[in-house]
């Protein structure tokens, strides 16, 4: 297992990062389609996570209404581990209750959510806490202060975000620059090789600001675990009952033409070959992976073991690359007026 800097921190976290969405659903919603797993399954997932080095966890308290967090704590105690060896990611802003200020990125939502996840981890503090999108009813200056007090008071010690357009990212970071408050060190993210929409402006801001990149869905919702193809829908799987995320199913099942039989010369799954190429992405920082048996997990840890040649990485990339979009393919015409002249 390799360790990444997140961001522009000194915070060392494991390139693979386990996600808790399967942990606690129940009943038939949405988090009982991702997954219903209590808290033996729970305990084994994360020990052999933490057996093999990965040292990031990453919850919210929105999975399964809080119970992902209560399960990711009382598996920590159960378990023995030493909660400062480890990274605890947290988020907030989805709805906790029926009260209209149940939900969003008010402080009173913020500071009250916090506590409420500290309670529920069992913990004195929160490794790193993310705003889970954006809220376009409170002002982002209230925001920003809000988790900037959290920082200071030693409950958080990181503030990171998810799922912002990258213009919101960037009016964050310089309000907080300019301010002189706590910064996003993060952002939690959809990629993956199905779905490169990131690229266009959100992975060159996060290059040029060094802000982390923590990818959630890497496998497209399950599209690139290696059960889906043109010829093949299973019947049990997640995406029969929760479709999601959006995904060009055709481009995916082009992509899929070309990994699987990448996979099979290299005696791989295509999952693995779907999470080694994030891993060679020059933005990502950590891979969220989730899983709900233990053979998924194994699947997952081995992709860190994968080796993808320049040519693997070029097939991949020509299957799989973004259609030219303005102001993009303007941006690179007038880029090799100058670049020539430092070739």
């Amino acid at each position: 297992m390799k360790y990444n800097l997140l961001g522009n921190t000194g915070l060392l976290v494991s390139e693979l990062c386990l996600g808790t969405m399967t942990f606690g659903g129940s009943g038939t919603g949405m988090w009982a389609a991702i997954g219903k797993l209590e808290q033996e399954p729970v305990n084994q997932l994360l020990k052999r996570s933490v057996d093999a080095g990965i040292n990031f966890i990453d919850t919210a308290n929105v999975y399964a209404e809080g119970v992902s967090e209560q399960l990711t704590g009382q598996a920590i105690r159960n378990l023995g581990l030493n909660r400062d060896d480890l990274v605890i990611a947290t988020k907030v802003r989805g709805k906790m209750g029926e009260g209209p200020n149940q939900i969003g990125l008010s402080r009173k939502h913020i500071v009250q959510q916090a506590e409420e996840s500290l309670r529920r981890l069992n913990t004195d503090y929160i490794d790193l806490y993310q705003i889970h999108g954006f809220d376009f009813l409170t002002p982002l200056e209230e925001t920003l202060r809000a988790l900037d007090d959290l920082v200071k008071s030693g409950k958080v010690r990181y503030i990171g975000c998810s799922n912002l357009a990258a213009w919101h990212l960037m009016k964050a970071l310089s309000y907080s620059e300019h301010k002189d408050l706590a910064k996003f060190v993060s952002l939690q993210a959809y990629y993956t090789i199905a779905g490169r929409d990131l690229e266009r402006e959100i992975v060159p801001l996060l290059l040029d600001q060094n802000v982390g990149l923590m990818v959630w869905s890497p496998l497209a919702g399950g599209l690139l675990s290696g059960k889906y193809g043109r010829n093949k829908q299973p019947e049990d799987s997640r995406r029969v009952n929760f479709d999601f995320p959006p995904v060009n199913k055709e481009k995916a099942y082009d992509i899929l033409d070309v990994m699987e039989p990448m996979a099979e010369e290299k005696g791989v799954s295509v999952a693995q070959i779907a999470l080694a190429w994030l891993l060679h992405q020059p933005a990502v920082t950590t891979v969220i992976i989730g899983a709900k048996k233990p053979e998924q997990l194994e699947d997952n840890l081995k992709a860190i073991d994968v080796v993808l040649s320049a040519d693997d990485l070029k097939k991949l990339d020509d299957i799989s690359k973004l259609a030219p979009e303005y102001p993009g393919w303007m941006v690179d015409r007038q880029a090799n007026d100058r670049k020539k002249y430092v070739q």
